[in-house]
């Protein structure tokens, strides 16, 4: 009989959804698995997860705790109840500077934790890749590690109290205990379930036999990095059970339970002190991954805080990208691998001297050949992401194939790894496979990422063979299958053969005890189901092709640009954090308005599609409606997932079988309209304010629409440009958009005039409206003519001697984005060297600076404060770094960024009634909040005519143009 959700969700204070969407979203997390669960609920407080866990054994389902989602090995993947703490319970209850302890709710996000903290001179120090949307519980979970686990071990040595509701609904708090009391728990312990995981623990430890079998059958104790299954070997080393050990504390092994034992609601967590501030990173060269593998042995003797690889595949796809070319100013010659050392010293002195130690051993040792020493906070963080960035251009390998968790977390005793790497690379060449070779080298764990491809058999039965054969490897080097990233679905099968069937037994009786009805979210770490179950993809099935408005051919096609998303939740980071992506989960922390979200709906409805026409999903339909095209996710998301395009070119074949709505139509061809109404611009200007008009088409009553300018700038340079006065310095295309031409006019006349002044010579070619409006509500037909007509009638006069230089960002961008993936293959090696020479006003300025062309003597030396707000897609396509160049070239003049993402506006969204208080929500994050704090006579600044509107509507503020601050600044 189906369980009565209705009856649950009524007693809830949270929420509970039992729709397919919500089910759909939250059917798989990080790995390959996914398995529709029952429900979803999202606790607001203890009592609702009681009443979750009553509900689950009474109807004879489970409880699967999740947190960001972010896990690897399957971890959050079940059949019952999903339960997500993210949403609300992510407070910090108590901060105790002088005692150096937090006591957390199990949602709080690490990095915004450790944000917390640093005022205060302290951090909590696991730190993991994710830590940007990880949650503490989930990191509690999985025992996670990260980058400094050489100095700050697991979450298991920082875990001081958890108070947890236990699988029969009653409550109990895990601590430190003394014998005595460890006794009391044994004898005078009134809770029976309490009681009972006590003596089981006791049964289980104080057995001779079973300590041997535990001691000489896990990980070898000199590897940090253990995480199979129960860590009972942790708690065999308490003074419970061995003499002078350590006092005992179940919180050891909650940590690595993976959700299967208790529900965590209440963790107090140790704190530390921050690093020294004198930070520097040895990045050594080798000639061979081997080779620095013999390097790590050598660096791990001078007391490093990291060390980290990076071999020559990911380096070698660093040179393909732009940006990353820049990160490689330390590289020399074609390295084969590359290890990056962190030192954390007192001075800067002793700084030195350890890198010039650590040089001269490599040297002695005959090993590498380049030992450049990094500091300063912006070098290192660029040495950071080159090592990152080389993984995100793997996971944009186009086709099937992909970088699969399995092997990825295993781990051996650093001492082993030289033996072990040999012995990977000879397995790898036996089944045909290669991988990249990265990561926590210091602690023994480095990722190997093979590429699989689940949806052909043969790969699966491939990735099953793959796992069996490493997992001999780990344990002939006693090292542990699962590192930092969990057992989970993908390496629970192996405990058995990895720790001896006897101590499996023992780890079976331990989720027995604790959990007797199987409630807490069973299949994880004992008795999982095949590896090759519930994978997300149908093995053997064909992928289904469609024929788009888009070229999506670069990613072979629609469906695989979706699969792009792996599901790291890279878009669940919040505003605390920074970035753009992604707008809508930032105001809500809802999943389903992140990239991820939205992808996982795609992907889900169009594969499993039973339709006729594919695209004809209501689902998807509403999922995308708060995607605001921002453009974040193709800039911010490591796979590069552009869910702007994806959603438009949805929406046109949607509108393609439901038609398209009234609004959308009007909005797309509002510049169309414009011009219709610009002979009747008093009573168009009168009417566009109207109550009636805005009811009549849906858009919100507190918003005031654009205006028409008095006079288009069309007709106002209708007569022709005057040449500058002085000698021409080259000549710029002003590419007149849709947004200047008829509502702001005036910014036109006053770039003009800025350039002409500054000697350009400017004209406005012919060319149609930018097809912006059409694109943003999915009219991409339309939008793919008027690219078409704009690349034959601009190609032959655009160069980069005469750039096409546009005022408004979204305009002007589509020339570099989406042109080239709009018009027909034969054009679009001709759209792309457009694209390449249409600039943005500032990137335009900005070039002529850096050539000296423009100095900051042609302007005034008056004293003034700029704050900026940059528009989303400048930031994901282009970058803000040219218009604060250009806005500081005054001697006096100084530029402060506002750390915002979106405004909220993103063209008509804000407008459109049922978006408005998102919209606002949206800017008050950090937006307007700055705007408001700012003094009189700072000038605000936004390049973009939305933004501009927006910080006018939520602030009371007129933001201008640094088309208008420059021609201000001008003499």
């Amino acid at each position: 009989m189906q369980p009565d959700f209705d009856l649950l969700k009524s007693q809830l204070h949270g929420d509970l959804f039992t729709d397919n969407v919500q089910r759909v979203l939250y059917s798989t997390d990080a790995s390959q698995y996914k398995e529709l669960p029952m429900a979803v609920a999202r606790p607001r407080n203890r009592e609702d997860i009681q009443k979750i866990i009553a509900f689950a054994r009474e109807n004879g389902t489970s409880v699967i705790p999740r947190g960001g989602g972010t896990s690897l090995a399957g971890q959050v993947v079940g059949s019952g109840i999903v339960v997500d703490l993210s949403k609300y319970m992510n407070k910090i209850l108590e901060l105790n500077t002088e005692e150096k302890y937090v006591v957390v709710e199990p949602g709080v996000v690490l990095a915004e934790l450790n944000q917390t903290l640093e005022p205060h001179g302290l951090l909590f120090g696991p730190e993991t890749s994710t830590a940007n949307r990880c949650v503490i519980g989930g990191m509690l979970g999985n025992n996670s590690c990260g980058l400094h686990s050489l100095i700050y071990g697991s979450v298991r040595e920082h875990i001081l109290e958890v108070d947890a509701i236990l699988s029969d609904g009653s409550e109990a708090t895990f601590r430190q205990l003394t014998q005595e009391e460890f006794q009391h728990k044994l004898n005078g312990n009134p809770n029976q379930l309490e009681k009972a995981i006590y003596q089981n623990i006791f049964n289980i430890l104080s057995n001779p036999g079973n300590q041997k079998e535990i001691r000489e059958k896990f990980p070898d104790p000199k590897l940090t990095r253990r995480n199979m299954g129960y860590a009972i070997d942790s708690l065999l080393n308490s003074e419970i059970f061995t003499p002078g050990g350590e006092p005992f504390n179940f919180c050891k092994l909650l940590a690595g339970s993976e959700g299967t034992l208790a529900f965590s609601h209440r963790i107090k967590l140790n704190l530390l002190p921050l690093p020294p501030k004198y930070k520097g990173l040895v990045c050594a060269h080798f000639e061979t991954l081997e080779e620095s593998l013999e390097g790590n042995l050598i660096a791990l003797k001078h007391g490093p805080g990291a060390i980290e690889l990076m071999d020559d595949i990911i380096l070698q796809c660093t040179k393909e990208n732009i940006e990353q070319r820049k990160n490689r100013f330390f590289v020399k010659g074609e390295p084969g691998a590359l290890l990056m050392i962190e030192f954390a010293c007192e001075t800067e002195e002793e700084l030195k001297a350890k890198a010039a130690a650590l040089e001269n051993d490599f040297r002695t040792a005959g090993l590498g050949y380049h030992y450049p020493l990094v500091t300063g906070a912006a070098n290192i963080k660029k040495v950071w992401a080159l090592r990152t960035a080389g993984l995100g251009l793997l996971a944009n390998i186009p086709g099937d194939r992909k970088g699969v968790p399995g092997i990825e977390d295993t781990a051996v005793a650093p001492e082993y790894l030289p033996a072990y790497v040999a012995d990977i690379k000879k397995v790898l060449k036996k089944l045909g496979l290669t991988s990249v070779y990265y990561a926590h080298i210091a602690t023994g764990e480095i990722h190997f990422r093979p590429l699989i491809n689940f949806k052909d058999p043969a790969d699966v039965k491939l990735f099953d063979q793959l796992m069996n054969e490493v997992a001999t490897l780990v344990k002939k080097h006693r090292g542990s299958m699962s590192g930092e990233h969990g057992d989970g679905r993908v390496r629970g099968k192996f405990i058995p053969y990895m720790l001896g069937e006897h101590n499996y037994g023992l780890l079976k009786s331990l989720k027995k005890a604790w959990d007797p009805e199987n409630t807490l979210n069973p299949g994880k770490i004992t008795d999982t189901p095949s590896i090759i179950e519930n994978l997300r993809v149908i093995p053997g099935k064909t992928t289904p092709e469609y024929d788009t408005v888009f070229d999506f051919s670069r990613y072979r096609g629609y469906l695989r640009s979706i699969e792009k998303c792996n599901g790291s939740g890279d878009c669940r980071k919040s505003e605390a954090i920074g970035g753009t992506m992604c707008p809508t989960f930032m105001a809500t922390r809802d999943e389903d308005k992140t990239t991820r979200g939205r992808a996982n709906i795609l992907r889900e409805f169009l594969y499993s599609n039973e339709k006729e026409n594919p695209f004809d999903h209501r689902e998807i339909y509403d999922i995308l409606d708060l995607c605001i095209s921002c453009k974040a996710c193709k800039a911010e998301c490591p796979s590069n997932v552009d869910m702007a395009k994806l959603k438009a070119e949805f929406l046109q074949h949607y509108y393609d079988i439901h038609g398209i709505p009234l609004r959308s139509k009007l909005v797309a061809y509002l510049p169309r309209l414009n011009r219709l109404a610009m002979p009747l611009r008093p009573l168009s200007n009168f009417m566009m304010r109207t109550t009636l008009l805005k009811k009549t088409i849906g858009i919100a009553p507190q918003r005031n629409l654009p205006s028409l300018s008095k006079i288009t700038l069309k007709r106002r340079t209708g007569n022709g440009i005057p040449l500058p006065e002085t000698p021409s310095k080259g000549k710029v295309y002003l590419f007149n958009d849709e947004f200047t031409n008829y509502n702001e006019s005036d910014i036109g006349i006053k770039a003009i005039l800025l350039l002409t002044k500054l000697g350009y010579e400017v004209k406005i070619p012919t060319h149609k409206e930018s097809g912006r409006t059409f694109l943003s509500k999915g009219l991409v037909r339309t939008s793919q003519k008027i690219a078409t007509e704009n690349v034959q009638l601009l190609k032959d006069i655009v160069s980069e001697k005469t750039p096409l230089v546009g005022i408004e960002p979204s305009a002007i961008l589509a020339f570099r984005d989406e042109y080239p993936e709009l018009v027909d293959k034969g054009l679009q090696s001709e759209a792309e060297k457009l694209g390449q020479n249409a600039l943005l006003f500032e990137e335009f300025i900005s070039a002529e600076i850096e050539k000296g062309n423009i100095t900051p003597e042609q302007f005034t030396s008056e004293e003034k404060q700029i704050l900026l707000h940059g528009h989303c897609q400048q930031k994901a396509v282009a970058s803000t770094d040219p218009t604060k160049t250009i806005l500081s070239l005054p001697k006096n003049y100084s530029v402060k960024e506002i750390p915002s993402g979106c405004c909220g506006m993103a063209g008509s969204f804000g407008y459109e009634k049922e978006h408005y208080e998102l919209s606002m929500k949206i800017g008050e994050m950090v937006l307007f909040p700055a705007v408001r704090e700012a003094e009189e006579r700072v000038i605000i600044c936004a390049p973009g005519t939305s933004c501009r509107h927006q910080i006018k509507d939520g602030t009371g503020k007129q933001a201008q143009h640094p088309v208008e601050v420059m021609y201000e600044a001008i003499k």
